[in-house]
This record gives C-alpha cells, structure tokens and sequence, in this order.
C-alpha cells in the first residue's frame, strides 16, 4: 500500500493499467474487511480474471517499449497478487498456483534472514524444502493442463514457478554450508542455536525474567563443558570439521545471554514505536497460531506482511536508522531482527497449516477433525465397553451427515469449495465409529 517512494509509470498506457489494477486491489481489500458474510470463489475469480488480462497487457506495453524499469504498477501487481494468494486459501483453492504466490513471499523472506545471520539448523530448511517440493509439483501439474482458463494462466505459473526454482536454489545453497560441521557436531549446533532463540524469546516477554535466562545460560555452559582446550571434540578425542566455528557461536551466545540480562528487556525511547509494533504482530500472531481452525481467514495475514516488509525492508545495509540517522546499537538490531523473524515463521506456519476447505465449510471441517481426534483416541485406550457409549458420536456425525443436500454441503445456497476434503473426513470417522461399535458388540457376544 505504501507506494508514494516509487515513481508513477511514463508510459500513459501503463498508467491506465496501473489506475484499473488499483481498482481491483481496493475492491479486494474491501472485500477482504468485510466479514458480514463468508467470501466466495465467484466474489474472487472475476478480480482475479481481470488482474491476469491488465497484467496480459501490461506485459504487450512493455514488449512495444522495452520499458525494463520497475515503477509503481510492479509494486500494485505484487500487492494484487498476494491478496489473490492469500483468497484462494480463504476460499480452499490450496493446491493451485496463485495459492502460492504468498507463501513464497514468506519463504524468500525467511531464507534471506537465515542467509544475512547465519544461524540456522538442518530442522529449518527441513520444513521449508518439503513446502517448495510441495509448491513445484502442484504448479508442474497446472502446467500440463491445457486450458484457457485463466486461474492456469502462463504469466502467473511462470512468475510463482521462478519464485519457487530460487528459493530451492537458496535453500540447497543453505544446506549446502551446513556440511562444513562434522556430523559429531550438528547436535551441539542445533543446541546452541535453540538456546539463543530462546533467549531471544525471554528477552522480548512483557515482563522480563531473569531466572528464566539464567537457567537457558546455564544449560549453555553445561554445554561448553564438554568442550577439550576450547573445542568441541569427537568421541575420540580429534578435532571435527567445524569445531572452531561451533565454539565461536557458544562465545557469541555466552555474550548475547550476558548482554540480555544487562538490558533487562529495557528499548531506547527512540526504538520504542518500532519495537511495540513488532511485539503486537508477533503476540497477534501467536494467538492466531493457538486458534486458527476457529478464528484465521488467512486474507489477514496481508496486513501482517505488509507491516513486517515495510519495517525490514526500512533497514539501511542490514542496521535499523532512528530519525536522526543513527544506528541501532547490537542488542537492539538483534532484539528487533529477532521480532522480524519470529513473526515471518508464524506467517509461513499459518500458511502451510491452512486447510484446502473454504471458510464457509471450516467449522463443519474443524468440528469433524475434533470428532477424528476423540475417536482416535478412544480406540488407542481400548475401544468402549458398550455401543452405547458411541451414541454421542454418532449423533453428531449423523447431525452433520444431515446437513448434506445430494451429497454436498450447501451454505446460503452456494456450493463452497472443499467439499471431497470434509466428505472424506466425515467418511473416516463412521469408519471408525464402525470399527468402534463392531468389536463392542464382539466383546459383548463373547461375554455373554
């Protein structure tokens, strides 16, 4: 939204595609706020099918003027297309590509971070490598649809399928640099990593506490005992490689705890709105990630993204500036940078947890997902000792089995989207209900 810094086109046509490509990204962000009623693929698609054919021409512009510069109409069409991204997981369309668009986004941010610090585990490219292999085949199938439909339009699979070829290439770079570390040391690392981070965390809480970061320093000088002369060694005594670089990051960790517990969680007045605001959208998001199957429309994370964008991409040769030009002195670049990160995490999990099922069906989704877990559970402790303890279950998988019309879940007449993910999973709980009640009424017979 915060666009005035870079330039309007020159091109008047371009400016045109611009004004209509506004249009539609104020039409989404009203449509976005209004939480009246459920949104709808046929709210979404016709947005979506007119910022492909501004876009379409856009690109014919271009093409006749070999205009290579990026103005004003580059940054709408991003902000265009992860308000689309972030509506196709509202309305449950996960699996095709605009879906990608913002959780790439997230991704390259989170790779860059790891890539600017340096402080990284195999455990966190794990997650992401598995997103994008994820991402890739999904678009490779889009790929091979012959359609005219413009949900599997060229443009845009070729845009997220390059977005996703680079975060592959930064995240195998990454995994790549992890192989310096003899194989002995990769636990110790990782250690030392998860002890910083949750230093980093006690150092961000409202009310400071200074045994809790005590005890996280004492688990890492119980660590840096194993140490022979300074060096983490093997079993047998020779020295790994990486060894050197493992006890630079304990020193670096030893310091960050000492440095922690002088400031006391105490932020320069000048960092104060800075640090406010980053605290308030981690907090936020941290709720939402306790709550999400009942309270996320994932549109909402737009407006988290854009606030954490404009606050890192504020920074000036990787510091935070304060109005009088000064830089952050390091506890704070490295309480603030933490904040940063921390929040992107709980976009990119929000994002990967999000269900394939529209919003208007979640509460029926989420309700059957409660029930699948409870079944679960009785049958792991041994079943029940008489049908008539199912009845509950049953009424309520009866109940929502009800709700159908020929098979499907209508919703204010509309049919939404996800209906093969929640009649599958109402399907597995009367299996197991089944299963349930089978060796109840065996266990019954044989007792008689």
């Amino acid at each position: 939204m915060d666009t005035p810094a870079v330039p309007l086109p020159e091109d008047a046509r371009e400016r045109e595609v611009l004004d209509r490509l506004v249009l539609v990204r104020d039409q989404l962000l009203l449509l976005k706020r209004d939480r009246t009623t459920y949104i709808r693929s046929q709210d979404v698609l016709p947005l979506y099918d007119e910022a492909i054919e501004q876009v379409k021409a856009l690109n014919a512009i271009r093409a006749e003027t070999g205009n290579k510069e990026e103005n004003r109409v580059d940054k709408v069409i991003d902000g265009c297309f992860q308000l689309f991204s972030l509506f196709y997981l509202t309305i449950g369309r996960n699996n095709e590509a605009p879906a990608a668009y913002a959780l790439t986004s997230t991704i390259k941010r989170l790779l860059d971070h790891l890539n600017e610090v340096n402080l990284y585990s195999a455990k966190d490219l794990d997650s992401i490598s598995a997103t994008l292999a994820r991402l890739s085949t999904s678009i490779h199938q889009a790929e091979k649809v012959e359609t005219t439909d413009a949900h599997h339009s060229p443009y845009l699979l070729e845009l997220v399928s390059k977005r996703v070829e680079r975060c592959q290439q930064t995240t195998k770079s990454l995994q790549k640099r992890l192989e310096r570390f003899g194989e002995c040391l990769l636990d110790k690392h990782e250690k030392i990593i998860s002890i910083l981070r949750s230093i980093s965390l006690a150092n961000t809480k409202t009310k400071f506490s200074t045994s809790e970061v005590r005890k996280l320093r004492d688990q890492l000088l119980e660590l840096g005992e194993a140490r022979t002369d300074g060096e983490f060694c093997s079993v047998d005594g020779s020295i790994p490689p990486g060894s050197a670089e493992v006890a630079e990051l304990y020193e670096r960790c030893l310091k960050w705890s000492d440095m922690v517990l002088e400031r006391k969680g105490q932020i320069g007045d000048q960092w104060r709105p800075t640090y406010d605001a980053l605290v308030t959208i981690r907090n936020e998001l941290d709720k939402l990630s306790l709550t999400q199957a009942w309270s996320l429309r994932e549109t909402d994370l737009y407006d988290y993204q854009r606030q954490l964008d404009k606050i890192d991409e504020s920074r000036q040769g990787g510091n935070f500036i304060d109005e009088k030009g000064r830089p952050a002195d390091l506890w704070t670049q490295r309480t603030l940078l933490y904040l940063i990160r921390r929040s992107y995490g709980y976009i990119y999990q929000l994002m990967i947890q999000s269900e394939p099922v529209s919003e208007a069906l979640l509460p029926v989704y989420t309700q059957l997902q409660t029930l699948k877990k409870c079944l679960l559970e009785v049958k792991d402790s041994g079943g029940v000792s008489s049908v008539r303890e199912l009845y509950p279950y049953s009424m309520k998988l009866h109940s929502i089995d009800d709700m159908r019309t020929d098979g499907k879940f209508i919703v204010n007449g509309d049919i939404p989207e996800g209906q093969g993910s929640v009649c599958e999973l109402l399907a597995e709980c009367f299996d197991i209900c089944y299963e349930l009640r089978v060796t109840a009424e065996e266990a019954s017979e044989a007792g008689k």
